[in-house]
């Protein structure tokens, strides 16, 4: 079911939830939470499709809140809210309000959430697209408890990165790491099944993705090891190569879906590293609500500290080195513990 609402206020629209859940006969709220999507109009479409699927697992109340902006100035200085309510098949699990505000109201959109929000539930703000560069400090951020932006939609990723490590506050998180967790688990494994050090890695992906320099860091903060960055095509994280004393232990993944993991003294073993969808990675965040320690410390590890190699050829480092020289990791093999840790 459908509601249209043209020029209207939080106040109307709530009374089209409550009209609308009387009309399809559910007028109990089971949601869990209240998921704000903070995006424009050319990706509101992706981003809720995404949100509904992941509503499967967490039924939610969705606030999509689009920005339009208007072309004329005297349109810019008139304040208009137009909303569209959805409830039962059309609204996944939980109810959809789409939200539009023009002119002066862009700037207040917080004012017009709040009355939305469930009560007593947690409120999670994602962007897809455009996101701040202080998320907890921004009006809608602010009334959040999780607030999750992707770095992969930036226009230099990398160094949003930095930009997101300066700014981290408890409960930022980032769709390029939750990315990683296979990969993060899959390499804890691999080191579970070995006693001894390792001695270096080298994380090899696609040049702007930063879901690569992530786990790097990760890696690198983790077992106080230098940590190089390799070049590939993609798609995607393609390797993680790990130098130990007992041998070299290798996980390559060449196709964006299925891995080899290849450990000294072991035949090779195929796992699956299937590139994930949106709508996997929003509900993966979902699942927690507590502030993400592990991201923070591999965030604020730098990613200026990682060395880059392309090949055989050597390449300017993010550190001001090349790929012959040392890395900015400067922690010892001696000092490093044998394993890593997983989320």
């Amino acid at each position: 079911m459908k509601i249209d609402l043209t020029d209207t206020t939080s106040s109307k629209i709530n009374k089209a939830l409550v009209q609308g859940r009387r009309a399809i006969g559910t007028p109990a709220v089971g949601m869990v939470l209240t998921l704000v999507l903070v995006t424009d109009e050319e990706n509101q479409y992706d981003a809720l499709k995404a949100a509904n699927e992941a509503s499967r697992e967490h039924p939610s109340r969705k606030l999509v809140v689009v920005k339009r902006v208007s072309r004329s100035p005297r349109d810019r200085a008139k304040a208009r809210l137009d909303a569209e309510v959805r409830v039962g098949a059309d609204a996944g699990t939980g109810e959809t309000v789409v939200l539009r505000l023009y002119g002066e109201v862009m700037d207040h959109a917080q004012s017009v959430v709040l009355p939305l929000l469930l009560p007593d539930a947690p409120v999670v703000v994602w962007w897809p697209v455009s996101a701040p560069v202080n998320p907890a400090k921004d009006a809608l951020g602010k009334l959040a408890q999780r607030r999750v932006t992707d770095t992969y939609a930036a226009e230099n990723p990398v160094a949003e990165l930095s930009a997101r490590a300066d700014a981290y506050t408890p409960g930022d998180t980032d769709l390029a790491w939750t990315r990683i967790t296979p990969w993060r688990s899959m390499v804890a494994a691999a080191l579970d099944q070995v006693a001894c050090d390792v001695t270096s890695v080298e994380v090899e992906g696609e040049e702007h993705n930063p879901s690569c320099e992530l786990l790097a860091m990760w890696l690198a903060d983790r077992l106080h090891v230098p940590v190089k960055r390799g070049i590939s095509k993609g798609p995607g994280l393609t390797a993680v190569r790990m130098e130990t004393t007992c041998g070299p232990i290798k996980l390559d993944r060449a196709d964006g879906s299925l891995a080899t993991l290849s450990i000294q003294g072991q035949p090779d073993r195929a796992v699956a590293l299937k590139r994930r969808e949106t709508s996997e990675l929003i509900a993966e965040e979902l699942r927690r609500l507590d502030p993400d320690d592990t991201y923070a410390s591999a965030l604020r590890f730098g990613v200026d500290r990682l060395s880059e190699v392309t090949g055989s050829s050597s390449k300017t480092a993010g550190a001001g080195g090349t790929a012959g020289s040392k890395p900015a990791t400067t922690a010892t093999p001696a000092a490093m513990p044998k394993k890593a840790e997983s989320k």
